[in-house]
């Protein structure tokens, strides 16, 4: 495995997971899950998406950045959780918080292909990632598009953490089990994603 890289199975036991999810959807109440589009094309993205805190990370035919308003509502993204901030204390050894939290919600038929998340200037800031609900099939490549890959099936409650090289590392989401979870009314996985943007 890619240096930097940490597995946090069961991170959240399943009171937290189940606190956390009624969080999450009191707030897409407001901060509502909206549907990207791939740069250039247009194309519609297959998962959903919203994000918390002061920036957000959006996706449309004019491309790929952060911006402090939801492209839809044009309000102020929700702040993030007290429960993520706490996590991003105790596992991303970084000296400032996090400014963004990427909501990314898969439903059955959904994919992430393989990418880096490259559009942030604290390029030494690790990616935290909880999942919520169903389980994932989870694939990390190396530096190179071409590189290996390795898969790992994540579960509701695991903690992965990219960071020191593994920073870099590409990654995707080959397939979600849609009956692995009751966790979520109606199915599907909630993936958040912590991340810090810029050089504090």
């Amino acid at each position: 495995m890619i240096e930097g890289f940490r597995f946090l199975p069961e991170y959240f036991p399943p009171a937290a997971q189940k606190a956390l999810v009624a969080e999450i959807l009191t707030i897409l109440e407001a901060n509502p899950l909206y549907r990207g589009a791939m740069p250039r094309t247009g194309k519609p993205l297959s998962v959903r998406n919203t994000n918390l805190g002061p920036l957000g990370w959006v996706s449309d035919i004019k491309g790929y950045r952060y911006q402090p308003t939801h492209p839809e509502t044009n309000e102020p993204w929700t702040p993030i959780p007290q429960t993520l901030l706490d996590l991003w204390e105790a596992v991303s050894d970084y000296p400032a918080p996090p400014q963004a939290c990427l909501v990314n919600w898969y439903e059955a038929t959904s994919r992430l292909g393989l990418h880096i998340d490259a559009d942030e200037t604290a390029k030494d800031a690790p990616v935290v990632s909880v999942s919520l609900g169903s389980r994932a099939l989870f694939r990390l490549g190396g530096l190179e598009r071409s590189s290996p890959t390795s898969s790992m099936r994540l579960a509701s409650g695991d903690v992965v953490v990219l960071g020191g090289r593994s920073r870099r590392a590409y990654h995707g989401v080959d397939r979600i089990y849609p009956d692995s979870s009751t966790l979520i009314p109606g199915g599907g996985r909630l993936n958040l994603t912590l991340r810090r943007v810029t050089a504090p």
